[in-house]
């Protein structure tokens, strides 16, 4: 993987960025790669999003529509979306989870920050994307019974989990419209602090949005309260969540359904992250699945997920949810 992909020097030279020097970052969990670009005191991040396993095109779309709508995304300096090659702004190194990991007095000041931001995405027109449809979260969910169970050589009832969700999710339709902007994947790791200012308010540029989709405002809610990859304390879940009521008006069933989106989300990380390690040889995701069980726990306690809390309770050994998930392989 240290290998450049073919094409990339040549893309830069196209892109008037000839003889820069080109670093590697490391990967995550999907299949684009990026390097960072430093051409004397010029610098750029490039990425490879290469088809078909990437869609660079929706990438572009969603940059797009969120710069036009004033939000935060990167500057485009070039693309070539038929070969996976995107050429943009470089945020720099302060992501919003590291920053508060050396600077932890200002993660209330952060986080109100990025709640803010929020506030604001969902007061613009929703972007020409997709629905975020029932078929979508289904699809989502069932990721849980699909990888996290055969891996832990559960029998489970794979369709009273579907009828479960079922009469949990089909109220989020008639509460959302008509619907915002949704990124799907709005957390402490793809928010960036291009530069952040010694009380943490400073400036947040959005990152990983490719996915957004036109859906529930409780989603990115709870992407950011519910944090896979960093502990927020319920406590501090509990203040940022009236900070957006407090400038919002949700209606009265918005606790029901962050809860609900919370479960569904959580659910389908726990998913995610054993099909990492299963499918994709990165077993370093399991080790976060603790932190999403503890936050699908608490989502699963509301009225409004009974259904599927009494799926939990007839097809998960209660030893494995008091272990939040317990230890795979």
């Amino acid at each position: 993987m240290n290998r450049l992909p073919q094409g990339l020097e040549a893309f830069l030279a196209a892109s008037g960025w000839e003889g820069a020097s080109i670093a590697p970052l490391p990967g995550d969990a999907s299949f684009r790669r990026y390097f960072r670009i430093a051409r004397g005191d010029d610098k750029a991040m490039l990425m490879h999003a290469p088809p078909p396993e990437e869609d660079p095109g929706e990438f572009l779309d969603v940059t797009r529509y969120l710069n036009e709508q004033g939000m935060r995304a990167p500057a485009i300096f070039a693309a070539k979306p038929e070969d996976g090659w995107v050429l943009l702004e470089d945020f720099g190194d302060h992501r919003m989870r590291d920053w508060l990991d050396d600077n932890p007095q200002h993660e209330e000041a952060t986080y109100a920050r990025a709640i803010d931001a929020l506030v604001d995405l969902h007061a613009k027109p929703a972007g020409p994307f997709s629905p975020y449809d029932m078929a979508t979260y289904h699809r989502e969910v069932d990721l849980f019974v699909e990888w996290y169970c055969p891996a832990k050589q559960l029998a489970v009832d794979s369709r009273s989990w579907t009828a479960a969700w079922e009469g949990v999710l089909a109220p989020l339709h008639a509460q959302r419209q008509p619907g915002v902007t949704v990124l799907r994947d709005y957390h402490a790791e793809n928010i960036m602090l291009p530069a952040p200012e010694e009380d943490g308010c400073g400036e947040q540029g959005l990152i990983d949005y490719q996915d957004a989709l036109v859906g529930h405002r409780a989603y990115d809610l709870v992407s950011l309260l519910q944090d896979a990859r960093r502990e927020v304390s319920p406590e501090l879940e509990s203040r940022m969540f009236q900070r957006y009521l407090s400038k919002v008006d949700a209606g009265k069933e918005f606790a029901a359904d962050y809860a609900r989106l919370g479960a569904q989300r959580n659910a389908k990380i726990v998913g995610i992250f054993s099909r990492l390690w299963k499918r994709d040889d990165k077993p370093r995701y399991l080790s976060l699945i603790p932190r999403v069980w503890q936050a699908m726990e608490r989502d699963l306690a509301h009225p409004a997920l009974a259904p599927v809390s009494a799926w939990f309770d007839a097809n998960i050994p209660q030893d494995i949810r008091d272990n939040f998930g317990g230890e795979i392989g």
